[in-house]
Formats: C-alpha cells, sequence, structure tokens
C-alpha cells in the first residue's frame, strides 16, 4: 500500500506529546488543572522529605494575579519544603525536561511516572507563558534558576542563574509559577486534599496562605515518621523480555550465577542453579555470549518458578496502624475509629500492603441527606 502524497511523518518530543496531550496528566479543564498542579507540588515536598526521614514543613501559596477569563483566573502557585535540596547539575533538567527524574528506580514513592510536578509547569507556561522560578538550598549554597521549557526539543531553557552562600544552612526548595485555573470552584478540593494529606501524614506540617490572605494550617501531632522506603531490584516474577535485556546488557561481563543473584530481589545461588540446569545453561557462561532467544528463555523460566521467595516488604514504607490512628484523631476526632494495616501481599513480583481505617462521628461532616457516613 503506497502512502498518499497528503500524508507524512512526524516525530515530536516527550515534552510536546504531553501538550498535546494534557488531558492524560489530569489538566481538562481549569478546575481540576488547578487542584492537580497543587496535588502534584504537595506530593513531591512530602516524598522529598519523607525519602530523607525529615518532618515534613511544607508552605503553599495560592495568589490571583490576574483575570484570563469569566471562568479562569492567573493564579500564582508557591510551595516550599525543607525536603534537602536538589544537586544544582540537576536543577534545570528536573524541572524543565519531560521524564527526567528520581522516580525512575524500583522504589516506593507517591507519584509512579515523574510527570505530574512537570506538566504542572508545562500547563503554566502554555496558558501564561511566565517562566518557572526555582530556589534551592543545597549544603553550602542557595540556587535561584528561572528557567521555561522548549517544548519540541523537551529541554529546558535557563532564563536566569544566580547563587549565594547558604548562611542560614536552610536545605529545601521554594517551586513559583502561574496557570490558569478556576481559584474559586478548585479551592474546596484543594483544602479537602489539603485536610486528607495531614491525615494521613501527622508527622507533617502543612500550612496554606489563600488569595485572600487567609493562614489555614494543618499542624503536626507526632513526631514519629515511617521508616523511609528503600531501593529494590526487580523481582523475577515481575520482569519481562526488554526488562531482563537491558539488565544482560548492563552486566554483560558477568557470569549467569552472579547475574542472577546480584540483578535479581531474593535470588540466591541455589535456585539460580536450579533454573540454569533447567535451561541446560552453564553457571559460569558470561551474560555477553548470551542471544536473544537465550534471554526470551530466561525470560519466562524467571516468570514460571514457583521456588522464588516472595518479595520483602521490608522495602515498602506503610503508614503503620498507629500512625493512621494519630492522623485520624487529629484531624477528625471520631468518636468511633479503627484502622488495620494488614500482612504484606505481592501481586506479579510488586510487593504491596492494604492499609484502611474506619471512623464515625465527631468532626466528620455528614451528608446532607443526614444519612450516617463512615
Amino acid at each position: 500500500m503506497e502512502m498518499s502524497p497528503e500524508e507524512k511523518f512526524k516525530e515530536i518530543s516527550p515534552a510536546d506529546f504531553f501538550y498535546r496531550n494534557r488531558d492524560i496528566a489530569g489538566f481538562s479543564n481549569p478546575v481540576r488543572a488547578l487542584y492537580t498542579a497543587v496535588r502534584e507540588l504537595v506530593e513531591n515536598s512530602l516524598d522529598a522529605c519523607e525519602a530523607r526521614g525529615i518532618l515534613p514543613d511544607i508552605v503553599l501559596f495560592l495568589t490571583i494575579e490576574g483575570q484570563a477569563s469569566s471562568e479562569r483566573n492567573v493564579v500564582r502557585i508557591k510551595i516550599t519544603d525543607n525536603g534537602g535540596g536538589i544537586p544544582p547539575e540537576h536543577i534545570p533538567n528536573a524541572f524543565g525536561k519531560i521524564l527526567f527524574g528520581s522516580k525512575y528506580t524500583l522504589i516506593q514513592s507517591r507519584g509512579t511516572f515523574g510527570l505530574g510536578g512537570k506538566m504542572a509547569y508545562l500547563y503554566g507556561q502554555i496558558t501564561t507563558n511566565n517562566p518557572l522560578e526555582i530556589t534551592v538550598g543545597y549544603r553550602k549554597k542557595i540556587y535561584f534558576f528561572k528557567i521555561m521549557i522548549d517544548i519540541k526539543k523537551n529541554e529546558p531553557i535557563v532564563l536566569e542563574r544566580e547563587e549565594k552562600n547558604n548562611s542560614k544552612k536552610w536545605n529545601g526548595t521554594i517551586v513559583s509559577f502561574t496557570l490558569e485555573g478556576d481559584y474559586f470552584r478548585a479551592f474546596p478540593k484543594i483544602l479537602e486534599y489539603i485536610k486528607l494529606s495531614a491525615l494521613v501524614a501527622p508527622y507533617a506540617n502543612i500550612t496554606l496562605i489563600d488569595a485572600y490572605g487567609r493562614l489555614i494550617r494543618f499542624s503536626r501531632s507526632t513526631v514519629q515518621m515511617p521508616n523511609p522506603p528503600k531501593e529494590t531490584l526487580p523481582h523475577p516474577h515481575g520482569v519481562d523480555v526488554e526488562m531482563v535485556k537491558r539488565l544482560a546488557e548492563e552486566n554483560r561481563k558477568r557470569t549467569l550465577i552472579s547475574f542472577l543473584t546480584r540483578s535479581f530481589h531474593r535470588v540466591g545461588k541455589e535456585t539460580s542453579s536450579r533454573i540454569l540446569g533447567q535451561l541446560n545453561l552453564s553457571p559460569d557462561t558470561v551474560v555477553g555470549e548470551l542471544g536473544l532467544d537465550e534471554i526470551v528463555r530466561l525470560t519466562q523460566a524467571l516468570k514460571n518458578y514457583d521456588g522464588f521467595l516472595p518479595p520483602d516488604a521490608s522495602i515498602l514504607s506503610p503508614i503503620g496502624e498507629a500512625l493512621l490512628k494519630e492522623g485520624i484523631k487529629k484531624e477528625l476526632e471520631p468518636e468511633v475509629l479503627a484502622v488495620e494495616s494488614r500482612k504484606p501481599q505481592a501481586y506479579s513480583g510488586h510487593p504491596f500492603i492494604v492499609e484502611v481505617g474506619i471512623a464515625y462521628g465527631g468532626r466528620i461532616t455528614p451528608p446532607e441527606d443526614g444519612n450516617a457516613i463512615i
């Protein structure tokens, strides 16, 4: 079949793709866009603190800077945290390059794709054409960047860069940018989200300063935090051919027995030897000598072998029953409260823990129909 003269092919960058398909990331209308932007930034700040075992102190400012239309305000979002900062060499890409970040490793975090914050900045740029302002306290210096995103190239454009001595030894990040959103319809949803965040993170101070200058503070009620999550290796039951190919490329000089024990979660020498024996492969074979057919066979053997230990749940960072109960009591003061943190389970090689709380009465707002709400 021949291509018609009118048909054209074109390559676009990741930033350009999400610019054209921003609905995918939750930026489909002015209410949802503002709510999503706030949610992503708060979650990034909480992750930055929790990963380092730092009690979060987060301040969120929302300011109306203008009117874009009858239903759209130009809103400035500014958020500060004490999460330890970012190395200066990574700051432009961390904020101005789609699909670049710290969430592309096997470690628990609130986000999965590392897209939410950058999509907020991108949405802000395409709706207001204002730059993103970043201030980072990192070790002995404070760094200030003003950047925009080159959407076609998926590259940051650094408009300003300054640095000064960090005399107060502040470590953290401040992000400020504008976007179009429906502030008045989005604000109740934002306030409810902040309240729920304070509920599941009772060790955090979260302060919201709204467009009228009102200060709404959710204070921590405990200094106990969950243990930080740990980076882990892929479990054999969760791999596919592409993942095994990539791991093999990174470990070309290792023997197969070393490759299996060092590249996969909870795989020992005895188990590795049994799998290789089933495939008639020598434990001393060098990984770089494997052909594609052998990698496919190895992947299938890993996925189908029943003798692997389940994933180790200690790599996770559950809230825990005590903190979950503390958070619910702090925010809702219920008359009746029960919490449960179930035993670790695994699905397709990925560990997870189900945690749930049920509360009744107190400061829980009943529905308009008067029926009891749990």
